[in-house]
């Protein structure tokens, strides 16, 4: 009985685990916290599951909360999000993202990153 109940409890664990899981950000160009010396022409976010492009948003804000957005969100697989950017000038900009995970999860959050005056001369 005492080996049977400790099974139950550790299979417990184990699926209580599984059943918390949701979309994890894997990767994200620009990353977060970057600094670039040239602008970026999309943000592209791919996650470690599926994600629905129909009820997800990425949102690219400046310095004064405009939206520097050039075009639709795209999913080019299951997994990743693209977004087309407007030509961005220097400054910080915030990324602002909300995705309805395959497992029925909503992940929200957000991070800067910077694009950097042109060197003279360039």
């Amino acid at each position: 009985m005492r080996h049977r109940a400790c099974y139950l409890l550790l299979l417990g664990a184990a699926l209580g685990r599984e059943a918390c899981a949701h979309a994890v950000l894997e990767q994200a160009s620009p990353a977060r916290r970057s600094v670039l010396s040239a602008p970026p022409a999309a943000v592209r976010l791919q996650f470690n599951e599926g994600v629905e492009l129909r009820y997800s948003s990425i949102e690219v804000l400046d310095g004064k909360d405009a939206a520097q957005a050039a075009g639709s969100l795209a999913a080019p697989d299951a997994h990743s999000l693209n977004l087309p950017l407007s030509p961005l000038i220097a400054g910080r900009y915030t990324v602002h993202y909300r995705v309805l995970s395959a497992d029925g999860h909503v992940i929200e959050s957000r991070y800067s990153f910077t694009v950097k005056e042109a060197a003279a001369g360039q």
